[in-house]
């Protein structure tokens, strides 16, 4: 591993006449006093169905979603509780559904495709029932370990869950990869525990999708048999259009059963984990479409409000492009994910290579990914 010397603190940059501190090697750019006290950011971990015991920490989820479907005030008494998983290829808008359905951010979005790269887990509470949802890496054909490593999740996920729901773009022709995603949606598994989301339409054409909701209706009738119907939702995760009569679908078809979540807690990805995607997350907006692939991000050090997180690419130009002239790039991002923090988090990142992390599997599972 090629360790470079650069770090970023995101907050406010001191005024050095506009010019940024050499330090030896060193590009930084500090921001907010680092409080003496010290305070846990601590939350559980987990993939697929399991037992969740624990509460998310402050850190762990983002803000209220605007325009969010709200189910009304949920009870102590509960009928209906299951797991609902969201599938499709890369770049349909699966995230961005996920953090709707569910109220809050609970997963990292960008206009790259693979952003999501392991199951994360949200949770909608209802009056009388509770949906997880587990929002999933976009099914593909890998190229790389990683790449296989995505679609394992995406098979993991489709494999001990009550409800199914198979999203499309509104504005791409139904291809391979969409055929691909719809048969094993519904391969195996009872006609009403499907459901297939059209998504983007604010984007689309009524043309567009009716056009969608035909050839996904045709894929599906080519697995199940003629006879077989499943339920199509035109919906717009960016606005919020046509959320709710999905979200009351999957909640509709969850089996009777327990929580599986306290009221109050609406993820169980760790808070670790998760100021790492922040991070990354605000690099996949901030960098080329060369690099999305290439970076992932990890916390090496963490005495809240202190956070230390590495940046990994895989190769030394990538750590330019990264860190930007003088710093930008890193000030930049650092700002935005301080942003979403607490007050007085302090972030420092720093950027190291790695070559061909990607191939390697226990560099992935390092990564949590």
């Amino acid at each position: 591993m090629d360790d470079g010397q650069f770090a970023a603190h995101g907050g406010q940059v001191p005024d050095h006449g506009g010019q940024v501190p050499d330090h030896g090697g060193q590009v930084a750019a500090h921001g907010g006093q680092v409080p003496d006290h010290e305070e846990e950011a601590a939350a559980a971990g987990g993939g697929g169905r399991g037992p969740l015991s624990h509460r998310a920490s402050t850190v762990a989820v983002g803000e209220p979603e605007v325009g969010a479907f709200d189910p009304g005030e949920a009870g102590d008494e509960l009928g209906r509780s299951g797991f609902a998983s969201v599938v499709g290829r890369p770049n349909v808008g699966k995230s961005t559904l996920v953090n709707r359905l569910v109220g809050v951010k609970v997963s990292i979005t960008s206009p790259r495709p693979n952003t999501t790269r392991r199951p994360t887990r949200g949770v909608l509470h209802a009056p009388g029932a509770q949906a997880v949802f587990v929002d999933t890496p976009g099914l593909h054909r890998p190229k790389t370990a990683l790449g296989r490593r995505l679609n394992d999740h995406v098979a993991g996920a489709l494999a001990d869950v009550d409800v199914v729901v198979a999203v499309v773009d509104a504005t791409a022709a139904i291809g391979p990869g969409d055929r691909l995603v719809l048969q094993r949606a519904v391969a195996g598994r009872p006609a009403h525990q499907v459901l297939v989301a059209v998504n983007k339409v604010d984007a689309a054409t009524p043309a567009q999708v009716l056009h969608q909701l035909s050839g996904a209706e045709a894929v599906v009738r080519q697995v199940l048999g003629a006879e077989h119907e499943v339920e199509l939702f035109p919906v717009s995760a960016a606005t919020g259009l046509g959320v709710e009569p999905l979200a009351r679908a999957v909640l509709d078809r969850l089996p009777e059963g327990p929580a599986y979540f306290p009221n109050d807690m609406v993820s169980d990805t760790d808070a670790t984990f998760w100021l790492a995607e922040l991070v990354r997350e605000q690099l996949l907006r901030a960098t080329h479409d060369e690099l999305p692939h290439a970076i992932a991000c990890r916390v090496v050090e963490q005495q809240w409000p202190r956070v230390r997180i590495e940046i990994v690419v895989e190769r030394p130009s990538q750590r330019a492009i990264v860190i930007g002239h003088e710093g930008s790039v890193l000030k930049k991002v650092g700002t935005a994910v301080r942003a979403q923090l607490p007050p007085g988090a302090y972030v420092e990142l720093h950027v190291v290579v790695d070559a061909h992390w990607q191939q390697r599997p226990d560099a992935i599972e390092g990564f949590g990914y």
